[in-house]
């Protein structure tokens, strides 16, 4: 299988910072390719994040599930020139080269777990509980749920802070990588989701080894280098990284899965946390 191709487009024009968190993305305008937010290889976790964006990304769009169109931005020494705040130039001239974007959802707004909950089916809710603790992704709560409400629809967003094993690979091997995920308890989804082990029948036959490699094949080397961050110095090349993540994944979806029985248990224990209070009255 071939990798899947990303659009690369040299962005224009900085648009507009979204002050979120402490990666400070922004809205750019990319040539031809219109609007996309861009996450920064020069903010907090650096290159890192970026490769969580994408292959979480690339994994939720591969699936079937709703994960805005990525790309590949580069960015030119020129193009600090046009912002004066000093934070965003520093962090501008920080972020020379490739960095990843997402097309920008013009009027969307931020999913609300009080009142959504009509938006987004159980089937669905089931599978981004899957993904998510596959991916280990800690950043899908309701205080950031991380979802977008879109012409009607919920898109998935923010994947930088998945796969945070990467940020310690001495520490990684074939047990660390079966370990259950905790922290899918409080994940956003997880009171909506429907029945976990069919959303894991559906999805764990796609992901072959070959879509597997595809997906990590479509990560640029630019942020797979040994020296692109300090975490990938593990590594002797790009090619040594990609094979690390592959190991990690197939080791991960191996029956029986840690991280979907956890799921499941979690998802039993909130259902009787909420029930409970109930069977108490006089």
């Amino acid at each position: 299988m071939s990798p899947i191709e990303l659009p690369t487009w040299s962005a224009t024009r900085y648009v507009v910072p979204l002050r979120e968190g402490g990666s400070l993305p922004a809205v750019v305008e990319a040539e031809a390719g219109g609007l996309f937010v861009l996450k920064f290889r020069g903010a907090g976790q650096g290159p890192r994040a970026l490769v969580a964006e994408l292959i979480e990304g690339l994994l939720g769009r591969a699936l079937g599930l709703p994960v805005p169109e990525l790309a590949l931005i580069q960015l030119d020494r020129a193009f600090e020139r046009f912002e004066r705040d000093q934070e965003i130039q520093d962090l501008l001239r920080a972020s020379q080269g490739l960095n990843v974007g997402l097309r920008y959802l013009d009027g969307a707004f931020n999913y609300d777990p009080l009142s959504g909950a009509d938006r987004i089916s159980p089937e669905l809710a089931a599978e981004v509980v899957w993904l998510d603790a596959l991916c280990s992704n800690i950043d899908r709560t309701p205080r950031n749920p991380n979802i977008l409400i879109w012409q009607g629809a919920p898109w998935l967003i923010d994947h930088g802070a998945a796969l945070y094993f990467h940020h310690r690979w001495a520490a990684v091997d074939r047990e660390s990588a079966r370990r259950p995920f905790a922290g899918i308890g409080e994940h956003v989804l997880l009171p909506l989701a429907g029945d976990l082990r069919a959303a894991d029948a559906r999805l764990t036959p796609r992901l072959s080894e070959a879509l597997l490699r595809a997906i990590l094949e479509s990560v640029p080397e630019a942020l797979l280098e040994p020296d692109a961050a300090g975490s990938a110095a593990h590594f002797d090349s790009a090619e040594a990284n990609r094979e690390a993540y592959l190991r990690y994944f197939l080791d991960r979806l191996e029956a029986p899965r840690a991280f979907l029985e956890t799921a499941v248990a979690q998802q039993a224990e909130r259902a009787a946390r909420t029930e409970r209070p109930l069977s108490y009255r006089r």
